[in-house]
């Protein structure tokens, strides 16, 4: 039994002086009359553990202080130490799930994770990266035969440029018809990278699941995904900070450049009015997710935070962006994200109410991952 002052269960519900029951890795029930506590934890918040949708967990900054995405000039152990150092880091920030877009070396943290025996969250990955477009759209269903074979959970497709060489379309609709369809068929979902009104029209048209950035869209575009049910996952903050913080890291390395960096500047408010957009778009089914690169991996919850400061939206409502809703587009809204019976023990507490001032979320006191406590602070008393 897990006693907490209060529980929001990830879909919208509080519960006071309540209690959690877990049997080894599932949760059994909510008590709301508990006799007795294995775990108390006093005046905190008890809710799902974060899901974020959206992160490169293996990206890191190596020996000499550089980016590094792919482990370029490390042997293979240092690689996945590095990539391990940001799992570790991720789920004691209070996030234990996230989706990885993605790199060979998330299959070994995957495999890792699935373990439970270290502090890692729960991976999810596309394995590797669909950026080619020049690849005929036969070329391209066998890309995704691929993907499927080397074990992924997603596919990743770029269907516009990144947003620091201006984010236009790449991929036809013919290509993305030929991805999209080619996944569907083999039951995987698809994240699009796509910034503006075409690109993200033609990978809605096309069947995707998911729709990263958008950070281009305009009202008609947000209606446009909400009325066929593609989840939107707008990255409006901790991305950008995170590479005008660490610049120097970054400068230098294929469109990182000044330029790149001017781009990234003028997209922040332009990214940040689209989510405020997003809130009033009827239906649009906005999750979390923040694109975690070298020197944010832990700092997931930042995205939420400002989502509800500068963005204006309800806590609660980021809340669940942030757990049910964010794991229904994973396709896993009947394994994690709620506390409710036959769900995952994936559980965090807080010092402090995230619905009254949601700088809570930075303040994780405890941390459990499969029934498994990976970070418990004791209460003061």
């Amino acid at each position: 039994m897990i006693r907490a002052a209060r529980i929001l269960d990830g879909r919208g519900h509080e519960v006071r002086q309540a209690g959690v029951v877990v049997d080894d890795s599932k949760i059994v029930r909510i008590d709301p009359h508990p006799k007795r506590a294995d775990i108390d934890l006093g005046d905190r918040t008890l809710m799902p553990g974060g899901i974020d949708t959206h992160v490169h967990i293996g990206w890191h900054f190596d020996k000499n202080g550089r980016s590094n995405d792919d482990g370029t000039g490390e042997t293979p152990e240092e690689y996945a130490l590095f990539a391990a150092e940001n799992a570790a880091a991720t789920v004691r920030g209070g996030v234990t799930t996230v989706q990885s877009l993605g790199a060979a070396i998330d299959k070994t943290i995957r495999e890792f994770s699935e373990r439970n025996s270290l502090p890692m969250p729960r991976i999810l990955t596309s394995v590797e990266q669909v950026t080619d477009s020049k690849l005929t759209p036969d070329q391209l269903r066998e890309a995704v035969r691929r993907i499927k074979s080397e074990g992924a959970d997603v596919v990743k497709i770029f269907a516009s440029q990144s947003i620091r060489s201006g984010g236009g379309p790449t991929m036809s609709q013919e290509q993305m018809d030929a991805a999209c369809g080619e996944a569907k068929k083999l039951g995987l979902r698809v994240a699009v990278h796509a910034h503006g009104p075409e690109s993200v029209r033609r990978s809605v048209l096309a069947g995707c699941t998911s729709i990263e950035h958008g950070a281009l869209l305009d009202q008609a575009t947000l209606d446009f995904i909400a009325e066929h049910g593609t989840f939107f996952d707008p990255n409006i903050d901790l991305v950008f900070r995170n590479y005008f913080e660490n610049k120097a890291h970054f400068i230098g390395i294929g469109n990182y450049t000044d330029e790149g960096f001017a781009q990234m500047q003028k997209a922040v408010p332009k990214a940040l009015n689209v989510f405020q957009m997003g809130l009033e778009t009827k239906g649009l089914k906005m999750v979390f997710g923040t694109d975690a690169v070298a020197g944010s991996h832990g700092r997931n919850f930042e995205e939420l935070i400002y989502r509800v400061q500068k963005g204006g939206q309800d806590p609660m409502q980021a809340i669940i962006s942030a757990t049910s809703l964010a794991a229904e587009s994973l396709g896993l809204g009947d394994r994690i994200g709620s506390i409710a019976p036959g769900y995952e023990a994936d559980l965090i507490a807080l010092d402090g109410d995230p619905l009254r001032d949601i700088t809570a979320l930075e303040r994780v006191a405890f941390v459990m991952k499969g029934g498994r406590v990976v970070r418990f602070i004791p209460s003061a008393r």
